[in-house]
């Protein structure tokens, strides 16, 4: 490994913080200036900006012919997305969960992870399955165009915009394509600072000899993600937890529908769907997405321990993919012990919090979720 490559994933890391800082700012301003509200920005400028690395690396190894690393990159960055990026946030700042959030993006979420399943059952996604999941982009972003355009003065949404960013204040046309051109030039180097963090990694990756399909859900999936980190970490610090949350839910939903549609179309023969994904990571994407409505519902808020739950899944999961690729002899009993031990443990500790919500009055619970 040269040099060079070494420069270029420190140089990728720089841009992809800078990128973050750059597309927040101007979404958020841009969000301002026209009142529209956090969360929808988050859904989709932010959440479909920050899946550009999703798309381009999925896109150029499905034309190149290596599904493998396309299909493996969707999944794991959902997995990565939900267990990983909503766990650290978390960690740094309880995140309110809105009504729109749990009663229908998260419902959405989980009803296109199904969708994929079905798709994948046969161990192929054709280039028409890749028509559907692309048209339901279409039909998702117009739906929320047109959620975006009903809000009235008043309303529980407008009413969050002006807690979080103020009164609506009329921009000038130079101020806000000066706020255009911050996200423009944000996502840009979000997209040039995760291409060379990838190859770098990728790099380092096979150096160890791992496989490819463990090389998409990991390193290429966490590297693609790096966007979706920076933006909902900093979203976070800024107290602007919507787009933390709505970045995290419209990423997913555009990886399955956008990106794997794209994908599918750019391969002459469809997808190819790895056995082991169809077998264990896919079911736990949807494990994952169907994991955040209870969570969600515990007082409306992501609590810090949540989100170290989330965190502790998402190194168990990588664990265990190491071990596997490895097939290492300490395996069967990690598997035993989350199982048996963990998983356990998790459902009771959720299915209490779910208990004391219900039998809390919501001003009691929103300031216990806060501790």
């Amino acid at each position: 490994m040269d040099i060079l490559t070494i420069v270029l994933f420190i140089l990728g890391l720089g841009l992809l913080i800078g990128g973050a800082e750059l597309l927040v700012r101007g979404a958020s301003r841009i969000a301002a200036g026209f009142g529209i509200s956090p969360l929808v920005i988050g859904l989709t400028i932010v959440a479909f900006g920050t899946s550009s690395p999703e798309m381009a690396v999925s896109v150029s190894t499905a034309l190149q012919g290596v599904t493998d690393i396309a299909v493996g990159n969707v999944v794991g960055s959902n997995i990565f997305n939900v267990l990983f990026i909503l766990g650290i946030s978390a960690l740094i700042t309880p995140l309110v969960v809105g009504r729109q959030m749990i009663r229908l993006e998260v419902p959405i979420m989980i009803g296109v992870s199904l969708l994929y399943l079905a798709l994948a059952l046969d161990g192929t996604i054709t280039f028409w399955e890749g028509i559907l999941l692309f048209a339901g982009i279409v039909a998702y972003t117009v739906f929320q165009i047109a959620q975006a355009r009903r809000e009235k003065p008043g309303t529980a949404a407008t009413d969050e915009f002006t807690r979080e960013y103020g009164e609506k204040e009329k921009q000038s046309t130079r101020t806000t394509l000066v706020n255009i051109g911050l996200a423009v030039v944000g996502l840009v180097l979000l997209v040039i600072g995760s291409s060379w963090l990838v190859d770098g990694a990728i790099a380092f990756a096979r150096l160890l000899g791992i496989d490819e399909v463990v090389i998409g859900l990991t390193i290429v999936a966490a590297g693609t993600s790096l966007p979706e980190v920076a933006t909902s970490i900093l979203a976070s610090i800024r107290g602007e937890r919507d787009i933390a949350v709505g970045n995290v839910v419209g990423s997913n939903i555009f990886n399955i529908l956008a990106v794997l549609g794209a994908s599918a179309l750019a391969s002459p023969a469809g997808l190819s769907v790895p056995p082991s994904i169809n077998a264990f990571d896919g079911p736990v994407m949807l494990a994952v997405a169907v994991a955040c409505l209870p969570i969600f519902f515990t007082g409306n808020v992501i609590a810090r321990w949540e989100g170290a739950i989330f965190l502790v899944y998402y190194v168990a999961y990588t664990a265990y993919l190491i071990l596997d690729a490895y097939e290492h002899a300490a395996l069967p009993m990690f598997s035993n012990v989350m199982f048996y031990f963990v998983l356990p443990i998790t459902v009771l500790t959720i299915a209490i919090a779910l208990w004391r919500a219900r039998h809390t009055s919501p001003t009691h619970a929103s300031h216990a979720s806060h501790e």
